[in-house]
């Protein structure tokens, strides 16, 4: 499964506004229910919250990835967010947070979930595919710089 068949307009943001993390991940929710694939909203909020309590999924190089696993939706839920200003999001580089990427999967595909984490993280670790990401003028723009990066460098 590709980054970009689980990404569409509607669950890509630019320039978002996000005072810290809390909010920033319950704007991330919000926007991944207009998916039209959450089936209970606050159930979902709760996994992703209980996820991040764990320890933080701000990985590094300005880039976070909260996540979780709910059978409250009908398939694989994701969403993503260039913010208008870094965050604090504890990473473990300490370096703010520009770039969020949300993933719900269900419990019965884990296999699926992992894949796709990797996938983002091996994205997201490229320095010009982030560079790429900042200078998107819309959020067709991002879609796109997600659908060629994969083109050309993922073994799909």
């Amino acid at each position: 499964m590709k980054i970009s068949d689980i990404l569409t307009e509607d669950v890509l943001a630019l320039r978002m506004e996000a005072k810290d993390k809390m909010d920033a991940i319950n704007k991330m929710v919000d926007l991944a229910n207009k998916s039209g694939k959450i089936t209970d909203v606050e159930k979902v909020r709760a996994v992703v919250f209980e996820r991040e309590k764990l320890v933080s999924t701000g990985v590094g190089k300005g880039f976070a990835i909260p996540h979780g696993k709910s059978d409250d939706i009908s398939d694989i839920v994701a969403a993503f967010a260039v913010l208008a200003e870094p965050i604090d999001f504890d990473s473990i580089d300490s370096e703010k947070v520009v770039f969020i990427f949300l993933l719900v999967g269900k419990d019965s595909m884990l296999n699926t979930h992992i894949k796709l984490l990797s996938r983002i993280s091996r994205l997201m670790n490229k320095d010009e595919f982030r560079s790429n990401l900042l200078k998107a003028q819309s959020t067709a723009e991002l879609l796109q710089i997600f659908k060629t990066e994969e083109q050309n460098y993922l073994d799909i």
